[in-house]
């Protein structure tokens, strides 16, 4: 089975189509001691409306995947007695914080559904027929006739989920990614010894006593990325969304080489990326010599980088990196 099998559903195409309005009904009044009672057929019920909603305890698009086509209920018919037919119940549909939705023919941003709790109107319902009271007239006192309802609205869209965070980790698989959002947030990213553990974007809180910051996770990036290999450019959009990046880049293999691959495949993916703020960090110090740490870290502020070596598995390190990721990512949300 191929990678890409594994990986969670983060676009769909999905056609919503709005509940029928009932139908309008034909009566005519039959009570004792009224002989010609008149029309009293009632209207029919609106169909229902589907919205979409941004909610933070959905991760992915999942359910539009297996859901492609979303019909709501129909209004009920209307009564004799001039009653109104039932409208339906409304369809609400949970989407993750961060899902567009494109028209599916123009590829149009119709909305961003990009907060918690923001609801989108997708598909109105249909309006119900009117019943024949509606149609009594001096010259047409006993109508045989009522509308029919309208047909609810048709909208084939497609759903694309780009992760919001405020900054996301990105690098080569086995860079230390993982392990460094698992020790500065509250995130519990799976962690392995072998390439592309992680299969999804995973977001952490880091927070102190006034500032708070998500961070992403950014499954693996290797040479070819933005062409489709490995996990491929699929996660590649979800870095779009970050005010800023954060390079982990493994200090015990190739730092420099790992370095100028993020930013070719940043580049060819999307230019733009490139003008975000971003901050290396040189992952593993355990396993190099300081004069190592010392070359590197020369070399990458001669680039004009801001650079930190570190270690995951140092709670020292850790507990400094707090404070610099804060700072940066902070300094990079007024800039934005």
């Amino acid at each position: 089975m191929s990678l890409k099998s594994y990986i969670f559903p983060d676009t769909a195409r999905v056609k919503f189509v709005g509940g029928h309005g009932g139908r309008g009904c034909v009566s005519f009044r039959r009570e004792k001691y009224i002989p010609k009672g008149g029309p009293d057929g009632g209207d029919g019920g609106r169909g229902a409306n589907i919205y979409l909603v941004a909610s933070k305890e959905v991760s992915d698009l999942s359910f539009f995947k297996a859901n492609t086509k979303l019909v709501g209920k129909n209004g009920e018919p209307g009564s004799s007695k001039k009653m109104h037919g039932k409208d339906a119940d409304d369809l609400y549909l949970y989407v993750p914080i961060g899902t567009l939705v494109r028209d599916s023919n123009t590829n149009e941003i119709i909305c961003d559904l990009d907060y918690n709790g923001k609801v989108f109107l997708i598909a109105k319902g249909g309006k119900g027929g009117l019943g024949n009271a509606n149609f009594a007239t001096p010259t047409n006192r006993i109508p045989h006739y009522a509308q029919e309802g309208e047909p609810g609205e048709e909208k084939e869209v497609l759903l694309e989920l780009k992760i919001i965070a405020d900054a996301s980790f990105i690098g080569l698989p086995n860079a230390g990614k993982s392990s460094l959002l698992n020790a500065l947030t509250n995130a519990k990213a799976v962690v392995g010894e072998y390439s592309f553990t992680t299969l999804k974007p995973v977001l952490g809180v880091l927070s102190d006593k006034d500032k708070s910051v998500v961070l992403a996770d950014i499954p693996g990036i290797i040479e070819g990325a933005s062409r489709g290999r490995g996990l491929g450019n699929i996660f590649l959009r979800h870095i779009e969304r970050s005010n800023s990046l954060i390079f982990v880049l493994d200090i015990s293999q190739d730092p420099i080489n790992d370095y100028n691959t993020i930013l070719k495949e940043l580049k060819e993916y999307n230019r733009d990326l490139l003008q975000k703020k971003r901050i290396l960090l040189l992952n593993k110090r355990d396993l190099v010599d300081v004069s190592a740490q010392e070359r590197l870290l020369s070399y990458f502020k001669n680039l004009n980088e801001r650079v930190v070596a570190i270690s995951a598995k140092n709670s020292e390190d850790v507990e400094a990196l707090k404070s610099i990721i804060l700072e940066f990512v902070t300094e990079s949300k007024i800039l934005v």
